[in-house]
């Protein structure tokens, strides 16, 4: 028996009990749809994750104090002159920029409006490191810096929090904790809100967050960004970091007293963490696959006990047991190859509709079918088609004609 008569017969033999087949076919189809679906939120979950951690900023190194890794007991502040010191040329050449910050949660209100933002003090190398453009009005400079000027800059949800907007407030006047503060300018938006809410904050002069707002031992800074001055030199610019802030506060190699993080390092774990929980998806969601193919050895043990007097008549005629067994794992086959097709497209719906209502309520996540996962779903549901048509295509295949022949 060649394998197109083989397909014609098994689609006259599943035509036949059509409510039965249909029954079969959806235990696939769910099984696929969930695995597809499954799979696009990770991978969407992924590229949010990682793109909005991307545009922090560029070639950029996160200075923190502590070390978890090397369990330091006396950890020296990161500070205000160890900032400085990374802006030494000679000590320091492939460090572009440095930008050290405080920053706290804090009330902000606007009349009746309040809220509750991220406070950052910065200086003006900040909006470069950062990557931050401002959409309307200005940027903090060195001479509000100098002056501990009472002014800010409003990221566009803080913005919108506010004022229901987020053009045309510059000049008005926002409380912080009680205190007035001018808005001079809005940022652009970053997009994404997967790691800190880069949209819902409010940035004021260095000196006027430490002198009024958030309290600090003097000089001691919460955490210093820093700019490779290419992404070649990423690397490089943390090791001449490293070096610097080991030598001021007296550290040995491997008993570091602060962490260097670079934006790769972020990126690679968040890709990593991503990853493990698709994974996760798509082996809960394999389950169901499971399930459907259980349905169909199922159904194909009835369809052979039905069918074992046909079995034995072609037997008689001449049938050989490979093409008995042609004939069954050919309809198992086409049970799941039939229910994965269609698994595919509900799968690809479903991830569209979840797209939808996360844009509707504001969420950056845009669930992603790859190429990857269609064949994924394709081959396991085809594999499993066959692996749970062996056993009854096996059974009708050895059944002896005479015997067949007499069962009723």
């Amino acid at each position: 028996m060649n394998l197109g008569k083989a397909i014609i017969e098994a689609l006259e033999s599943l035509s036949a009990n059509k409510l039965r087949s249909g029954l079969t076919i959806l235990g696939i189809v769910i099984g696929v749809a969930a695995v597809i679906a499954m799979l696009a939120a990770g991978t969407g979950a992924q590229n949010t994750i990682t793109g909005s951690i991307s545009g922090i900023g560029t070639n950029l190194l996160f200075v923190f104090q502590g070390n978890q890794q090397n369990n330091v007991r006396n950890v020296q502040l990161l500070t205000l002159q160890d900032a400085e010191a990374m802006k030494d040329e000679f000590r320091a050449p492939s460090v572009a920029a440095v930008s050290p910050v405080v920053q706290r949660n804090s009330q902000i209100a606007y009349g009746r409006e309040e809220t509750t933002s991220q406070v950052t003090g910065v200086n003006p190398d900040y909006f470069k490191v950062r990557n931050y453009s401002v959409a309307e009005g200005d940027a903090i400079t060195q001479e509000q810096i100098l002056g501990q000027a009472s002014v800010a800059v409003l990221g566009t949800q803080a913005a919108d929090k506010l004022f229901g907007r987020h053009l045309g407030i510059t000049g008005e006047t926002i409380r912080i904790e009680g205190q007035p503060f001018r808005v001079i300018g809005v940022l652009e938006s970053k997009g994404g809100g997967s790691f800190g809410s880069q949209d819902n904050v409010v940035l004021i002069p260095f000196s006027t967050a430490t002198t009024r707002l958030i309290r600090r031992a003097s000089g001691q800074v919460d955490t210093i960004y820093v700019e490779a001055t290419s992404p070649e030199s990423v690397k490089q610019a943390a090791q001449e970091v490293s070096d610097i802030l080991r030598t001021r506060h007296r550290t040995a190699i491997g008993a570091d007293d602060f962490t260097v993080f670079s934006q790769a390092d972020f990126v690679a774990t968040a890709a990593t963490i991503t990853g493990v929980l698709t994974i996760f998806l798509g082996g809960v969601a394999a389950i169901s696959l499971l399930v459907g193919g259980i349905g169909i050895m199922n159904i194909m043990l009835v369809s052979v006990t039905e069918r074992t007097r046909e079995i034995g008549l072609r037997k008689a005629l001449g049938a050989r047991k490979k093409d008995i067994l042609t004939q069954f794992l050919t309809e198992s086959a086409m049970l799941s190859l039939t229910g994965g097709v269609i698994g595919i497209i509900l799968g690809w719906l479903i991830a569209a509709l979840i797209g939808r209502v996360a844009s509707a309520s504001g969420t950056p996540f845009n669930p992603t079918v790859g190429l990857d996962a269609v064949l994924l779903a394709t081959l396991f549901s085809t594999a499993v088609g066959l692996f749970f048509g062996i056993y009854p295509a096996n059974r009708a295949a050895n059944l002896e004609p005479v015997e067949a022949l007499r069962y009723e």
